[in-house]
């Protein structure tokens, strides 16, 4: 390069192209380095939910720290308001720990101990993101009030006294500058309390109308959370800084909730794989049998909470733990962790041998079942592998949810479509960086009472687990939504109904973990010379027509391939339309499979069409 295109260029980057950011600027520039994705409250892991937990994070620190056994939330409208009766802010440093970043209480171990905001950041990436943000603090009969706008202090009101006990109470309305036209969800507010409740035992919180408490810890949440039936009772043990409770069901695969300080790590970490390599060792060692550790797991449903002082988390968000160690001084976390269930189960399963006989009936079912596949496995193994750098069913994207961090967690995605043309569509309008295809040949076997054999005789599911990555679980998940994009007349309904199934016989636990959706795509155009709407329903139908009369031009979508690319790409980018699949604790995954899949199919197919997607018209 000649040395006048180098003046050039150094003149275009000059002195004032160097900026400073004042107070929390760097915060509303760049919210996703501190809350991941904003979203619009539609999913639990959306920024708004961030910004609660950030909040109630420290109210939990105090109750952990021995201080206010309640907490209240309320929601009215887009305002939260959380109220603690910890210790209160100090009150000459109240504004600065709300305000100012690297500022806070939890640099210090000994005010806190086991948190797990240690950062100094949460709180004031919360008053940022804020278009209001109030704060009081109640210490020793003084109360001291502030409020602030987008990051900045608006009013401070002198020093008061009052009757009210200590702590801290907090009100703030996410800024929609920000995070668009959002909308609180109360049952997502609602799972993350009941899991606060779960994980400290002796609180009290109160949302609105209802009370979330619970005695048994994480008994409570297993009873909660399971939609197998358990073999034999769950197992419910504690220690200092850990707490485990386990059981087998009669479901394929494995699943794991586990907590570190309170926090919920959706993505597990060191603490879930230490416990999911102990609990498999300790069994095989009780039994002293030449036992796999996949048919030890096979079934296994289990939660594991652990204390760890100064916790390091993979991303801002703290879904996934990276500490290897459970503090400066402590052990490591497979040491403490192997340590404490290999005495804890090891006792247990001695004193109970029903259990254990139970669960070595278990075992030896799963294993038995697994040599009677070995074959076929090896054989659908060998053949994933051949086509998986050139699988003409799946059309890859370059990211995935199994290798990215941070903010890029939740965007890549898989289409499951039926047919070439539909496929083709998708393909040619998807967004390649985070935008799958996987195409089916037509309708899919239904798995309905087979045994996971067929997942790997038959060529296309074995090729759509090896797709997902999820045949040793779902650690290794590639996409995080799983979305089934069919037509919407009998033989599409038909296709996601088998589809449903497969996943629901074989892994439910990528519904559970809210992975799996239905692709609205719309029934009709209706456009005239200046304008086209697209309509979901005969109702959005109606209401165009009348919006674009005289005589607006009326096309019926018959399948997913008659829309051109073009048009497709409005529908799965960031107007698309998905419907969550949900399990909840009253739906029995058997009793589910059963009753959608077995005889009279027609009858009970229509129901499930139309009932087993609890969530409709959400825009993603």
């Amino acid at each position: 390069m000649d040395d006048s295109k180098l003046n050039a260029q150094s003149n275009q980057y000059t002195d004032e192209h160097i900026i400073t950011l004042e107070g929390l600027e760097h915060v509303r520039r760049r919210p996703g380095m501190y809350i991941g994705k904003l979203g619009d409250g539609t999913y639990i892991d959306d920024g708004i939910y961030v910004l609660f937990k950030e909040i109630i994070d420290n109210s939990i620190d105090e109750f952990r720290m021995g201080a206010g056994t309640t907490i209240q939330v309320t929601l009215k409208n887009k305002t939260l308001a959380i109220r603690d009766y910890g210790r209160g802010i100090p009150l000459g440093k109240m504004i600065d720990a709300v305000s100012i970043l690297n500022t806070g209480g939890k640099y210090d171990s000994k005010a806190f101990k086991k948190s797990v905001g240690l950062n100094g950041v949460g709180t004031k990436a919360v008053n940022a993101l804020s278009s209001s943000f109030m704060v009081e603090s109640y210490r020793d009969g003084s109360v001291k009030k502030a409020l602030f706008s987008c990051g900045k202090l608006t009013s401070e009101e002198p020093l008061q006294s009052t009757s009210e006990s200590n702590g801290t109470r907090i009100e703030f309305t996410p800024d929609e500058t920000i995070f668009g036209q959002y909308a609180f969800k109360e049952e997502h507010i609602e799972t993350m309390l009941r899991n606060y409740a779960y994980l400290n035992t002796g609180l009290a919180i109160f949302f609105n109308s209802k009370k979330f408490f619970a005695k048994n810890g994480l008994l409570d949440l297993l009873n909660e959370n399971i939609t197998s039936e358990t073999l034999y009772p769950i197992v419910h043990l504690k220690g200092e800084d850990i707490e485990i409770a386990f059981s087998h069901s009669y479901q394929y695969g494995e699943e794991y909730y586990s907590f570190v300080n309170g926090q919920h790590t959706t993505q597990g970490g060191t603490h879930q794989s230490a416990f999911r390599e102990a609990i498999a060792r300790t069994i095989k060692e009780f039994y002293n049998k030449n036992m796999e550790m996949a048919d030890i797991r096979n079934g296994l449903v289990a939660a594991v909470s652990i204390s760890v002082e100064e916790p390091i988390f993979e991303s801002q968000t703290k879904i996934r733990l990276g500490s290897k160690d459970m503090g400066p001084n402590g052990p490591s976390v497979n040491k403490f962790i192997g340590d404490f269930v290999k005495k804890e189960v090891d006792n247990f399963l001695h004193k109970n041998g029903e259990t254990a006989d139970i669960l070595l009936h278990k075992i030896q079912e799963s294993e038995k079942e697994r040599k009677a596949i070995a074959g076929v496995t090896k054989i659908a193994r060998e053949r994933a592998k051949k086509v998986s750098l050139h699988n003409k069913k799946l059309r890859d994207c370059r990211l995935h949810y199994n290798d990215t961090k941070g903010s890029d967690l939740d965007t890549s995605m898989i289409f499951i479509t039926e047919g070439d043309s539909a496929s083709g569509s998708i393909t040619k309008s998807r967004d390649v960086n985070t935008q799958a295809v996987f195409s089916l040949k037509g309708k899919p076997l239904n798995t309905f009472g087979l045994t996971k054999k067929i997942v790997y005789e038959n060529e296309e599911f074995n090729l759509l687990q090896a797709a997902l990555n999820i045949e040793d679980g779902l650690e290794g998940l590639r996409y995080n939504k799983v979305i089934i994009a069919t037509d919407a007349d009998n033989d599409g309904m038909h296709i996601r109904l088998l589809l449903l199934t497969f996943f629901l016989q074989f892994f439910p636990d990528l519904i559970k973990k809210g992975h799996v959706y239905i692709l609205q795509t719309p029934l009709f155009r209706v456009r005239n010379k200046k304008e086209t709407i697209y309509c979901y329903s005969d109702e959005e139908r109606t209401t165009a027509i009348n919006k674009l009369s005289p005589n607006p031009e009326i096309t019926r979508f018959k399948g997913l391939g008659e829309i051109s690319p073009d048009e497709f790409r409005h529908f799965i980018g960031k107007d698309m339309r998905l419907d969550p699949v949900t399990l909840k604790k009253e739906d029995s995954v058997a009793t589910l499979l059963e009753f959608y899949m077995g005889n009279n199919t027609p009858e009970r197919q229509e129901f499930i069409i139309e009932n087993l997607v609890v969530e409709e018209d959400i825009t993603d």
